[in-house]
């Protein structure tokens, strides 16, 4: 009947002026303190590596413009902040060259097409700036002694292989500094430390190039033995985590080894690659003597195999040392050639693992951001129900227990939002804001300590926490409205 649709009509109407009137008399009221404690900010470490190598997730192409490159690395930065994830693996050194302005290594070629040729600004600067603002942290991502990827690599005059050809060797068709050499690790080892000097890093990040992984009947000619190459891959990275923590305590080391550390380790496990005789790696070694803050093995095979089972390997990953395990997830190979039939459900499901096994604090990361970036296989609409409510980075208890100050916060309705400002001490790096609608508290944002202000949905109750470099939380301020 016309008259009954244009009562409802009606009523909807009145409704909604009801509904401004209120919201415009509560307009402006304040929050006060009250005794309520909402629960404990999750935590966990959401990462994804973005390579620059080969131009696998960023920039697209090589000789882009500068405003085209930030243009794409500000939407990766928002996709992540979107899903609700916290930390980006920022590749800085491919191969002896730099994305940031180094006045020891040439500019990467994958920026411009001609190494050591400047992108007109400074990438690494900018994804901190951008990450930071967003609450993403940035962990640099170095290899440490891979010079050229391809002989065919045009190289400029200051790159390794021309300045320094001497400690330089051919493997196939790579060119690798011999980490045998002290001169190699020296050279790493500046790079790195001049990075954590000079840029807000959060973390330093290895992958699992050490030595080059094996091709047919190929050897690397350095004369050494696999136990002479472990003794010089253990020096540089024990070095390296207390040279880190020298200059910025906060700043984490990670490193990314191959998955399995030795075939038939744990019981069960084959693998065609001894990382440990092959590559000289011994991540055990390092995670349990704490040369690293955490472990990331590349954990690329599905649930099921028994030969190379995820959570098999996670398992004894985990019982190796105090230190977190956080396993790299092969997101890429959702439908995949190289693994036909992967689901994006796999990875949801490995995710729910890592949240199960073992007593390390939760985390993983995806290799790599582009297959978040394109929702491969519907990946990223399925992540939205697994991470519900952004997370904190877990703490370093074994560097720093201290917890900040908590802030001084005030809060007010504007309309139909909650407006929350604090004045944070210097202690604090970032700012958690929960909320409480109804009897259900939700983590709403995690914003630098900076920002002093966000703006929420209405909320009856709010919790303010600070957070320092290390992780530590302070008590939560918590406020309601009368």
């Amino acid at each position: 009947m016309p008259g009954w649709g244009i009562l409802v009509a009606m009523i909807r109407l009145l409704a909604s002026l009801v509904s401004l009137a209120f919201a415009a008399l509560a307009s402006g009221q304040t929050y006060t303190p009250v005794a309520e404690k909402p629960p404990a900010l999750a935590r966990e470490f959401r990462g994804a590596w973005l390579a620059c190598i080969y131009n696998l997730d960023w920039p697209s192409a090589k000789g882009l413009s500068a405003a085209s490159q930030q243009a794409e690395l500000r939407a990766i930065l928002d996709k992540l902040v979107a899903m609700k994830m916290n930390a980006i693996i920022f590749q800085v050194r491919p191969h002896c060259d730099a994305v940031y302005a180094s006045a020891l290594e040439p500019w990467s070629p994958w920026l411009t097409g001609t190494m050591g040729r400047s992108p007109g600004y400074d990438p690494l600067a900018f994804c901190i700036r951008e990450a930071h603002a967003r609450g993403i942290e940035v962990h640099a991502w170095f290899n440490p002694f891979r010079a050229l990827p391809n002989i065919s690599q045009a190289a400029s005059a200051d790159h390794v292989t021309r300045a320094a050809a001497q400690i330089t060797k051919r493997f196939g068709p790579m060119v690798w500094c011999d980490p045998a050499l002290p001169e190699t690790r020296s050279r790493a080892l500046a790079a790195i430390l001049d990075v954590v000097r000079r840029y807000d890093v959060d973390g330093v990040h290895l992958d699992d190039y050490f030595y080059p992984y094996p091709s047919g009947n190929l050897q690397f000619a350095d004369g050494k033995t696999p136990a002479q190459r472990r003794a010089c891959i253990d020096e540089f990275v024990s070095t390296l985590y207390s040279a880190v923590k020298k200059q910025k305590a906060w700043v984490r080391v990670g490193i990314s080894p191959f998955g399995i550390w030795r075939p038939g380790v744990p019981a069960g496990i084959e693998a065609s690659l001894d990382s440990y005789e092959q590559l000289a790696c011994d991540s055990r070694k390092w995670l349990k003597n704490g040369w690293v803050d955490y472990l990331a093995p590349q954990l690329y095979w599905r649930i099921s195999p028994q030969k190379q089972s995820f959570p098999a390997l996670l398992a004894w990953w985990r019982g190796q040392g105090a230190r977190p395990v956080w396993p790299g997830i092969a997101t890429e190979r959702i439908g995949s050639s190289e693994d036909r039939g992967r689901t994006a459900s796999e990875i949801i499901n490995q995710i729910e693992l890592t949240r199960k096994i073992g007593d390390n604090w939760n985390g993983h990361i995806h290799w790599s951001v582009k297959s978040l970036v394109r929702n491969q296989g519907g990946i990223a609409t399925l992540l939205a129900r697994t991470y519900t409510q952004p997370c904190a980075i877990p703490p370093m208890p074994w560097l720093s227990t201290r917890a900040p100050a908590a802030p001084a916060v005030s809060a007010t309705l504007q309309g139909t939002g909650t407006v929350v400002r604090w004045a944070p001490d210097g202690s604090a790096a970032k700012i958690a804001v929960q909320a409480r609608v109804g009897s259900s508290w939700r983590t709403l944002r995690i914003v630098p300590a900076a920002a002093t202000t966000v703006t929420l949905p209405r909320a009856e109750a709010i919790a303010v926490t600070a957070l320092d470099r290390f992780g530590n939380a302070s008590p939560a301020k918590v406020l309601g409205l009368r």
